[in-house]
């Protein structure tokens, strides 16, 4: 069960990087989509924070040998 979870939680950051990134192409390579970039910017720095912040409770949770 925790597996699948961790699995499932993996595949939706992946995702959400790979949305970021793909809306920080479009953002350069088009002119006068720039707020495109910036979107793109802030979705992976708001993902990857998050990622971190559940990555840092899940260590917490084991027991110590």
């Amino acid at each position: 069960m925790a597996q699948e979870r961790w699995s499932a939680m993996m595949a939706l950051f992946l995702l959400v990087v790979l949305v970021a990134v793909v809306l920080g192409i479009i953002g350069v390579a088009a002119e006068g989509l720039g707020y495109l970039l910036a979107i793109g910017i802030v979705l992976l720095a708001v993902d990857v924070i998050f990622f971190a912040v559940r990555l840092s409770r899940h260590a917490g949770r084991r027991p110590v040998r």
